[in-house]
Parts: structure tokens; C-alpha cells; sequence
């Protein structure tokens, strides 16, 4: 079984982080293609990417309206919500004084959404990535929790969707479910240095908080950038991983429930090959069904 583009009732849908990697010109990009036209060549090829330069500061209407223009009807675009929301502060350390707080965030909330919307259908969910969080940042999981409830509870819907990620393992508990599923917000499974895989947790849990289920595949960015610093072939064999998380994927389409998966350029070295990888386990263990 084909998996197909642009079908709005696919069951899962495939992409990269961020599609703007000058390596992938030859790679993936014709040769000579300026990065004016990145996006319009990866839509032709994928129907969906993870945007992440949203993390670093709020997009400009401008970049935003020329996404929707770039892409074709169907195409869908996710995007990681402002570091000075999830992360607190400008240093390299997380302020807990400032993440999720009202007085310090919501201002930056208010023009992301506004901007974001101007997407329109193309609006996938939006991420709340947050860091690792030490005890100097959050005692414990309960302060963050409270605060991610009331942030939560305070988000615009009007169709928006949302998804939310934790970097502290032991975090992850029945009760950040229950307050994701409260709130319809999707809980991001991701394949990350520290992190338990998406079929651990689903053992332990019931993952599926709200739908899509929504995926990350990161990799160890330390490991691999000690290999290479250039990302237009893979350097990593994740082969035994990405069987394990198509047959998690699988599981969900038997549900019928729809996943969103991306993959970054640090989880083998070439995202684009490692989505054509991770597809074709899939389409085999559909096919093998």
C-alpha cells in the first residue's frame, strides 16, 4: 500500500523540521535551487513539514503569508510556539519564573496565533517544545503542571490545534496525560537522547491525548555532530528504531487514528532520506497486514 499526498483523510502524514537546509541543494533540492524556492520543490515532494525557526522569535506576516503562497491547497504547516514562552528568558538556562506565566507570555501568545492563522487550512497543530527542566527551574513536576493547566485552559481554540512535548522523563505520568486530554491537546512522542520511545509509553499509557498523535524524531544532537556537521546524506543506521516506530504508526491507523510524523536532520544525518525510509516501513507492514 501506497501512502498518498494530499489526501485530507490520510491516516498519517510525513514531513521534515524545517525545510530550509542550504545541504540539501543536490540532496534533495535540484542543484542551483536558491532558498526562495525551498519550500515550493519540498511541497511538490512531501504534504506536510514541522516549521522550526518559530522557536527563535515570532514569524513575520510577511514570511507567514508567503508559506501559504508557496504551498498548494491540502499542504500542512506545524510550527514550535516561541522560545520566550516555553523556555523563559533570553539566557541559556530556562527561567521557571517565566515560562507559561501570564504577565511574561501571553502578549508573544496572542501575535504567534494571530500570525499563524493567516495560514488559514495549511495550520497543523502548534508545539509546545519545552526543555529539560533542572530543579533550580521547577522543584518538581506538580509547579509545572499547575502552570501548563492554567496555560492551557487560557489557549484560543476556534479550530486551533495544539500539541505539547516534555523533555524530563519522569514527567511523563497519568496526570500531564489527563490534563492534555482535558484540554484536547495532542502529547508528542519523540525519539530523543533521553526520552523513552513512543511504543514504551504506549505500553505504559494510553498516548493518543487528542488527535493527531504527534510525532519527533530528533535523535542525539551531540552524538551526531560530533560524526558531521553537514546534512545532505544519512551517517546514522536507525533502521531497528524506524521499524519500531512504523509498527507504532500502524497501530495507530488500525485505530484509525492520524499521526503526524517529522523528522530532523540530526536523527541520521538527512531528514528527507529518513522520511523515505520511515514510509517504506511502513507502506510493508501495511502491506503485510
Amino acid at each position: 500500500m501506497k501512502l498518498p499526498l494530499y489526501d485530507p483523510d490520510a491516516l498519517v502524514r510525513l514531513g521534515t523540521s524545517s525545510f530550509s537546509s542550504k545541504d540539501w541543494v543536490g540532496a534533495f533540492y535540484p542543484v542551483g535551487t536558491p532558498p526562495g524556492a525551498f519550500l515550493e520543490l519540498y511541497a511538490q515532494q512531501l504534504d506536510a513539514v514541522e516549521v522550526d525557526s518559530t522557536y527563535y522569535g515570532l514569524p513575520r506576516p510577511s514570511v507567514v503569508d508567503g508559506w501559504a503562497r508557496k504551498t498548494p491547497e491540502g499542504f500542512l504547516l506545524t510550527a514550535k510556539f516561541p522560545r520566550s514562552i516555553v523556555h523563559g528568558g533570553q539566557g541559556a538556562k530556562p527561567d521557571g519564573r517565566l515560562v507559561l506565566a501570564p504577565d511574561a507570555t501571553y502578549e508573544d501568545r496572542d501575535q504567534f496565533l494571530a500570525t499563524m492563522r493567516r495560514l488559514g487550512p495549511r495550520l497543523g497543530p502548534l508545539v509546545l517544545q519545552f526543555p529539560y527542566f533542572n530543579r533550580q527551574v521547577f522543584p518538581s513536576a506538580g509547579p509545572f503542571l499547575e502552570r501548563l493547566d492554567t496555560f492551557l485552559a487560557d489557549l484560543p481554540r476556534d479550530g486551533l490545534r495544539y500539541a505539547v512535548e516534555v523533555r524530563n522523563k519522569s514527567w511523563v505520568t497519568q496526570k500531564l496525560l489527563d490534563i492534555l486530554a482535558r484540554h484536547d491537546v495532542s502529547f508528542v512522542l519523540v525519539d530523543q537522547a533521553w526520552m523513552p520511545l513512543g511504543d514504551e509509553l504506549a505500553e505504559a499509557f494510553d498516548v493518543v491525548t487528542a488527535p493527531p498523535v504527534y510525532i519527533r524524531l530528533l535523535g542525539d544532537r551531540n552524538a551526531i555532530e560530533a560524526i558531521t556537521k553537514t546534512w545532505d546524506k544519512e551517517v546514522i543506521d536507525h533502521a531497528d528504531r524506524l521499524e519500531r516506530w512504523a509498527q507504532l504508526v500502524v497501530s495507530f491507523m488500525k485505530r484509525g487514528i492520524k499521526s503526524l510524523v517529522f523528522v530532523n536532520n540530526h536523527y541520521a544525518g538527512h531528514a528527507p532520506t529518513t522520511v523515505r525510509r520511515l514510509k517504506s516501513a511502513i507502506e510493508k507492514k501495511l502491506d503485510a497486514e
